[in-house]
């Protein structure tokens, strides 16, 4: 399948045909199916907002909301995981136009890399300019309790994938550069949203993992000795690919648990929901007021 074709909804392609399935003219094809799916004069949105496990509460903060079912956009699977809703959302944040994203895919769902990251593309291909990412992690840092806010200052990908693996798509560099993949304007702009906000906001590294399982104690000893303050199985394919698409970055972890090791408690997915619904309200209230500056 050539890059100016659309992609196959059935299914999810694999190797270098996926690559090109889910490319730039695939972005635009499901952009104008988006657009006409929304309707009326849909404005260029200030930022595109991903929304972690548990953190899709923000978006019923979004007024004048429309929101465009996962399965009714061409190139994307439906959502599986407990805690992402499964759908792209237009409207308005603090008066702001915004599209929000509540529910991302993982590779750990046995979809490529190509497909992980075709949200972002397509919010691209409608006009955003800016990614908001926010993920619920683990927190590797001793010093971090469930609930804390960390800006993500950089990250480490060790999910053994990558997104810009085969053929460069048009008009984006072949080899993007990532000395700084989180806007360090935006990042200074957040800071002070939350000071004034009186909102704890800690600053830190992020690890990508390929998952599903959570890490091992000695992985978590590892991944601390090489400068991870919280790690997760999200955000950094997509990262990757906004840079590649020339968009500035902002990303917020929620840790939700220490990792293994620290406690001894086992981990579970159903707690990981709890513990970032019971923190996501500042969460929310942040990214809301952030957006009100852009």
């Amino acid at each position: 399948m050539s890059d100016t074709s659309a992609p196959d909804t059935t299914r999810s392609p694999s190797g270098m045909q996926g690559m090109a399935a889910y490319g730039s003219a695939a972005a635009e094809h499901a952009a104008t199916v988006v657009r006409a799916l929304i309707g009326g004069d849909m404005q260029a949105p200030v930022a595109a907002i991903v929304l972690g496990s548990g953190l899709g509460g923000l978006a019923d903060r979004i007024t004048n909301a429309v929101r465009v079912p996962f399965h009714e956009i061409p190139g994307f699977p439906p959502a599986t995981v407990e805690g992402h809703a499964g759908a792209l959302i237009a409207g308005l944040l603090d008066r702001q136009p915004v599209l929000c994203l509540a529910g991302r895919f993982h590779l750990y769902e046995a979809h490529p890399a190509a497909v992980a990251v075709f949200p972002v593309r397509l919010m691209h291909a409608l006009g955003a300019r800016t990614l908001i990412v926010s993920n619920a992690a683990g927190g590797i840092r001793r010093s971090f309790t469930p609930g804390t806010l960390m800006r993500i200052d950089d990250h480490i990908n060790l999910m053994n994938r990558h997104p810009l693996v085969g053929p460069a798509h048009d008009g984006e560099p072949r080899f993007p550069d990532m000395s700084a993949p989180y806007d360090r304007a935006y990042a200074a702009t957040l800071d002070a949203t939350a000071r004034q906000m009186g909102i704890p906001l800690d600053v830190g590294v992020y690890c990508g993992l390929l998952g599903p399982t959570y890490e091992t104690p000695a992985e978590v000893r590892m991944l601390e000795r090489l400068g991870a303050d919280a790690v997760g199985m999200s955000t950094v394919p997509e990262v990757i690919t906004a840079r590649a698409l020339g968009m500035r970055c902002v990303g917020v972890s929620l840790i939700t648990n220490a990792a293994a090791g620290y406690t001894g408690q086992v981990l579970n997915h159903a707690e990981v929901l709890e513990s970032a619904r019971e923190s996501a309200g500042r969460f929310q209230s942040l990214i809301t007021a952030f957006v009100g500056t852009l």
